[in-house]
């Protein structure tokens, strides 16, 4: 299990890079279409935006769990609970192989 404080930054997060969105896509077309003294004045405001606004640092925690490792995009979970569902038959349409 992942700490409490972990997850709440997560979630900080998500809602700071939501909140930033639009302003940094706006900022990105100036850079892309603008004349030189436009995208100067774009990539200086990118700069001042808060680097937790970034998309990148966002990262894949089991939705049960929080973990953050062998994370399955496709279910939302960590590989750990995926197994433990597919075992108990949550999860139909798998087939215990030789894992």
């Amino acid at each position: 299990m992942a700490k409490e404080s972990i997850k709440a930054r997560e979630r900080k997060r998500e809602k700071m890079v939501a909140r930033y969105a639009a302003k940094r896509a706006a900022l990105k077309e100036q850079v892309r279409k603008g004349t030189p003294e436009e995208v100067e004045a774009a990539v200086i405001a990118l700069q001042k935006l808060p680097k937790n606004a970034l998309p990148v640092r966002l990262h894949n925690r089991c939705q049960l769990t929080g973990r953050p490792k062998g994370y399955m995009r496709q279910f939302g979970i960590s590989r750990i609970n995926f197994r433990e569902m597919a075992i108990s038959g949550l999860i139909p349409g798998v087939k215990k192989a030789s894992w």
